[in-house]
C-alpha cells in the first residue's frame, strides 16, 4: 500500500490536513450558491462547527445495536417524528433514519415486494420521470419495471397511464414531489387512489422536495403565489414517503427518512437473522454497521434551527426561486422546462437556441456548475439548478452569468468531433477495457501517463453521449467509471 509519507512527530496532524486541503482545492465549492446541484447551504453562521461536533462525537457508535448505543435510537425516533410531523404522518407513522434518498427508495421497493410473497414475479409502476434510484432497486432486487410516459405538456406523471399499468403482480406504485429531472410534482391523490383501488402500495419519492415543500406549507409561504399541492402521508393512500434531511434541512450527509404510515407496513423492510453462530443480526436499514455519526449531526441540526430557523430559511428560498425564475424568462434562446412546483428548475434551449451542454461549459467557466441531462423520451437535453438558501440575495449575479453564458455560448458552433472520431469511437468494443481506452484515446482523454484525463469542456463529450443510445452510454460510464477509480488516477490535471 503506498501513501504519502508524513512526519511522526506532533506537526504530522498540520501536515495531513494540509495535504487533505491541497486535494480538495480543485474540488466544486460546497458553500455559497455557486454549486447548483450535490450541495445545500443554509447560510447560517455556526450551523458547520455544530454539525461537526456532533459528529465526532458519535462518529465511532454503531447503531446495529440499538442497546449498546441507545443515545442513536433516541435521535432516530426524534428525527423520524420531526419529519412525520411535517409530512402529515399521523399516530401510527414509523420511521427510519437511513445513509440517503437511494437507500431510502431502495428500502420502500424492497418492503413492497418482500410483504408480497404470493406473488412470483413482483413490478412497480413508475413514471418516466421517477428517479434513478427505483431502477437501481429493480436491478438489485429483481422487480420488474413498468414505465409509463410523463403528459408531454406538464411533464407530470400520467394518472390513466399509471392507473392503466396497475396489475396483479404490481407491488409498488412510485410518484415524486417533485421530480429530480424537471422540478414538478406528480397528482399523487389521484395517483395514490389509483393504486389503493388495486391494493397496491404507494411510495412518494419527496427525497429532494418533502423538507421545503413541508416547511412552505406549515409556514404559509406561497412562492409565485402558488399552494402546495397535496403529496405526503395525509394523502389517502399514499403509503411510504421519503425525505432527506442531508438536502433542505440542511444536515451533513448523509442522513435521510424513510416513512411509513404503519409498524405493519415498515415490517418486511427489516432483515433479522440468527441461523448462523454469531450475534442476531437486526438491521433496519440495507447496511448493517452504521456510523452514529450521521445521526447525530442530523439531530443536532434540526434542533439548532427550530420551526424559527426553517421558516427563516424557507421565506428565504422561496424568494431566491421566484426572482430566478422571473429573471430566467428574460433570458433569449433559453426556456423554463415545466413551471417549478418546489426549488428545482429545468432549463431548455428555444428553437434555434444555442447547445445546453457548451451553456454549463460557459457557467463553469464563471465559477458556477449546473447540471447537465441528457435528452429522454421526446424531452430535450435540459439544465438542472437545484436553488437552496445560499443563493437569496444572490439572484441577480447568478442570472446574469447565466445570461452571459447563454450569449456566449450563442456564438460557438454546436459541440462535436470529427466524424472519423466518432466513428472509431462506435466501432470499439465499449463492453470491455480495452476497447474503452481506445475509444478514450479516440477523444483526446488518454494523457501522457496513459491515465484518463478530463477536459475542462465538456460539451463536446456529453453532446456525443446524448447521441448514443442509452445502452451504449451506460457502458461508456460504467467504464469511465473504472478508470475513474483506478489508484494512481489524478482526476486534476485537465
Amino acid at each position: 500500500m503506498s501513501m504519502t509519507p508524513f512526519a511522526a512527530d506532533a506537526d504530522a496532524a498540520t501536515e495531513i490536513l494540509a495535504a487533505i486541503r491541497a486535494l480538495q482545492a480543485h474540488d466544486l465549492p460546497t458553500h455559497g450558491g455557486r454549486t447548483l446541484a450535490y450541495v445545500y447551504d443554509a447560510g447560517v453562521p455556526g450551523l458547520d462547527e455544530l454539525a461537526a461536533a456532533a459528529y465526532a462525537s458519535a462518529m465511532h457508535a454503531n447503531a446495529l445495536d440499538p442497546t449498546a448505543f441507545p443515545s442513536l435510537p433516541a435521535m432516530e425516533g426524534d428525527l423520524v417524528a420531526t419529519a412525520a410531523a411535517l409530512l402529515g404522518g399521523g399516530p401510527e407513522t414509523v420511521g427510519t433514519v437511513t445513509a440517503g434518498g437511494t437507500e431510502s427508495c431502495l428500502l420502500a421497493v424492497a418492503a413492497a415486494r418482500d410483504a408480497r410473497g404470493d406473488v412470483e414475479h413482483p413490478r412497480m409502476v413508475i413514471a418516466s420521470s421517477a428517479h434513478a434510484a427505483f431502477h437501481k432497486a429493480a436491478h438489485y432486487f429483481g422487480v420488474e419495471i413498468d414505465m409509463v410516459d410523463v403528459d408531454p405538456a406538464t411533464l407530470r406523471a400520467d394518472v390513466g397511464a399509471m392507473a392503466a399499468a396497475i396489475g396483479p403482480d404490481t407491488v409498488l406504485v412510485v410518484a415524486s414531489a417533485p421530480s429530480y429531472a424537471h422540478g414538478v410534482i406528480d397528482p399523487i391523490p389521484e395517483i395514490a387512489a389509483a393504486a389503493a383501488a388495486r391494493g397496491v402500495r404507494c411510495h412518494v419519492d419527496a427525497c429532494i422536495g418533502g423538507w421545503i415543500l413541508g416547511s412552505w406549507r406549515r409556514f404559509g409561504i406561497r412562492p409565485g403565489d402558488r399552494e402546495v399541492p397535496p403529496f405526503d402521508l395525509s394523502v389517502p393512500g399514499v403509503t411510504s414517503l421519503s425525505v432527506d434531511l442531508h438536502k433542505y434541512a440542511y444536515t451533513p450527509k448523509g442522513a435521510s427518512v424513510l416513512l411509513h404510515a404503519s409498524a405493519e407496513l415498515r415490517a418486511a423492510q427489516y432483515f433479522v437473522h440468527t441461523n448462523w453462530p454469531g450475534y442476531a443480526m437486526l438491521n433496519t436499514t440495507l447496511q448493517s454497521t452504521r456510523s452514529g455519526g450521521p445521526i447525530a449531526a442530523a439531530w443536532a441540526v434540526v434542533n439548532r434551527l427550530g420551526d424559527k430557523g426553517y421558516r427563516a430559511i424557507a421565506e428565504r428560498t422561496a424568494d431566491a426561486v421566484t426572482r430566478i425564475r422571473a429573471r430566467i424568462a428574460e433570458i433569449p434562446g433559453l426556456r423554463v422546462l415545466a413551471e417549478p412546483d418546489a426549488t428545482l428548475i429545468a432549463l431548455a434551449a428555444t428553437n434555434g437556441g444555442p447547445n445546453v451542454f457548451t451553456i454549463a461549459d460557459e457557467m463553469a467557466a464563471r465559477g458556477y456548475y449546473i447540471q447537465p441531462q441528457f435528452a429522454f423520451r421526446g424531452v430535450p437535453a435540459t439544465l438542472h439548478i437545484t436553488v437552496t438558501a445560499a443563493n437569496a440575495d444572490h439572484e441577480a449575479e447568478l442570472v446574469d452569468a447565466l445570461s452571459e453564458s447563454v450569449r456566449a455560448a450563442a456564438q460557438q458552433p454546436e459541440p462535436g468531433f470529427p466524424p472519423e472520431v466518432i466513428e472509431a469511437v462506435m466501432a470499439a468494443d465499449l463492453s470491455t477495457p480495452t476497447g474503452l481506452a481506445a475509444a478514450a484515446g479516440s477523444l483526446g482523454l488518454i494523457g501522457d501517463s496513459g491515465a484518463l484525463r478530463l477536459p475542462q469542456r465538456m460539451a463536446p463529450i456529453n453532446a456525443l453521449l446524448d447521441a448514443m443510445p442509452a445502452s451504449a452510454r451506460e457502458q461508456v460510464l460504467r467504464g469511465v467509471l473504472s478508470m475513474l477509480t483506478r489508484p494512481g488516477t489524478d482526476l486534476l490535471v485537465r
